[in-house]
């Protein structure tokens, strides 16, 4: 049972899985840790989100569901979801639309996106088409996961694809040698498959690589094992699913623990994954401080605001998460004030007519403006509705996991439990009963339930 760890969660988590085994690390990674690593094929491989919000584990069940079992104990406010349409799995589907680049295809509980230039044949509206998935989504992010009618036999350094007219489909960038080198490693490439080399395999011995290919090799004929014979009688189906795929996202509570494991490593900044996760440049400015040596006490929220934001004049979104892993953005909204040394902002949106505000009873109407307070780390935000007259027409406060004050948006995952303060000053909480499903479902801790409640009953005590 080996994992391989990529992304800017690399360095925790290598500490963090050491019990697991990790195999492969970077060249960083390497230099990092004073220990020995395996060499060979992982049994599962852990990635970061592209949004850089979570990680993506994927490969064999049992490996899988151990790696993920560690990271959910990392933090009260990380969360795991079990994707139905893991990378490798081969689905029967029926194409619900066709668009101008590619085909929606549903898969039963889920859909996915089939580019045209990945199908090898025509589909159209009503088509069945046999379909595997390539790259799966985390339930947040707005896209499909993508498909293929190819057939892939992924690996963690190596992957076979078939149908190709060549040994070698593709190697890594900076890599052609690998194409020459395929040619001599001791597995046999069945007839019909090409080889294709990921990054990973840059890192690698040639016994190494040879141990992935022939991994990526048995992995094929598993494959068409499974799918030899196979008869659908309805549509959409799950035809096989040789790998599993787990999403973890964290939290601003799950990222700080990240910073003390990897502090027992190396050099860490207070913040390191929250302003990672920021973006691109942002952990780029991190890697700089620590290299300098620079590693003030507490978190820098200024001076991440003033480089990156978000900063008065900004405008951003208030992107809600969901326990089931669902991310809803609930409008979008200028910052009027920034207060960076409390890290806070006041956001202002215009509202719509139509509907009622939730749990307040009171209608939607023209001219009214929501004013929302969000403070880095609280593990509540108010939202005060006006009407256009300057009429306070209720009070909405948010329960939620410690809110993280990206430069684009402020994310958090809504805990359901809420306080409402109406115009005449009654004051209750709403939503417990939301809060008790999530449990019973498994997509809340009872540690999470009890914190959320205790805010909940803070809260009320302070409005009352």
């Amino acid at each position: 049972m080996t994992v391989s760890v990529r992304g800017i969660y690399a360095t925790a988590l290598t500490e963090l899985l050491a019990d697991v085994g990790v195999t492969n690390p970077s060249g960083p990674i390497r230099e990092r840790f004073d220990r020995e690593f395996a060499a060979g094929p992982a049994a599962a491989h852990v990635a970061t989100t592209s949004d850089r919000q979570g990680v993506g584990v994927t490969g064999d069940p049992d490996t899988v569901d151990s790696v993920v079992a560690r990271l959910r104990e990392v933090g009260t406010d990380t969360f795991r979801y079990r994707d139905g349409a893991p990378r490798g799995a081969v689905f029967e589907g029926y194409v619900a639309e066709t668009r101008g680049g590619g085909a929606v295809v549903d898969l039963g509980d889920t859909e996915g996106y089939l580019p045209f230039e990945d199908s090898r044949e025509y589909v159209d509206e009503g088509d069945t088409v046999r379909v595997q998935v390539v790259t799966p989504k985390p339930p947040w992010a707005s896209r499909r996961p993508r498909l293929s009618t190819e057939l892939w036999a992924f690996g963690d350094a190596a992957a076979l694809v078939r149908g190709r007219d060549a040994l070698v489909a593709d190697t890594p960038s900076g890599a052609p040698e690998l194409a020459r080198t395929t040619e001599i490693l001791p597995p046999e490439v069945p007839d019909g498959w090409a080889v294709e080399w990921g990054d990973a395999a840059t890192d690698l011995s040639m016994d190494a690589l040879g141990d992935a290919l022939a991994a990526a090799v048995e992995s094929a004929a598993s494959l068409e094992d499974s799918l030899g014979g196979v008869d659908i009688d309805d549509v959409p189906a799950r035809v096989a699913a040789p790998d599993a795929t787990t999403w973890v996202w964290f939290g601003g509570d799950a990222r700080r623990a990240l910073d003390d494991v990897r502090r027992n490593v190396t050099d860490t900044i207070v913040g390191h994954h929250r302003i990672k996760a920021g973006s691109s440049a942002a952990s780029t400015a991190v890697d700089f401080a620590e290299s300098l040596g620079a590693l003030p006490e507490e978190f820098p929220f200024a001076a991440v605001s003033e480089q990156f934001g978000p900063a008065a004049g900004d405008r951003v979104a208030i992107e809600h998460g969901k326990p089931d892993g669902r991310l809803i953005t609930l409008g979008r909204g200028d910052i009027t004030d920034c207060d960076p040394d409390a890290g806070r902002i006041t956001v202002e949106r215009e509202m719509t007519a139509g509907g009622t505000y939730d749990a307040l009873g009171v209608e939607r109407q023209e001219g009214d403006v929501a004013v929302t307070r969000f403070q880095e780390g609280r593990w509540w935000y108010p939202t005060v509705y006006r009407g256009e007259d300057g009429t306070r027409r209720g009070t909405y406060i948010n329960v939620n996991t410690p809110l993280e004050l990206f430069p684009s948006g402020v994310r958090y995952v809504d805990l359901h439990l809420d306080v409402v303060k109406h115009a005449d000053g009654t004051v209750e909480q709403v939503d417990m009963d939301e809060l008790r499903a999530c449990v019973a479902d498994g997509l809340v801790t009872d540690e999470l339930a009890e914190k959320a409640a205790g805010v909940a009953d803070r809260i009320e005590d302070a409005f009352s």
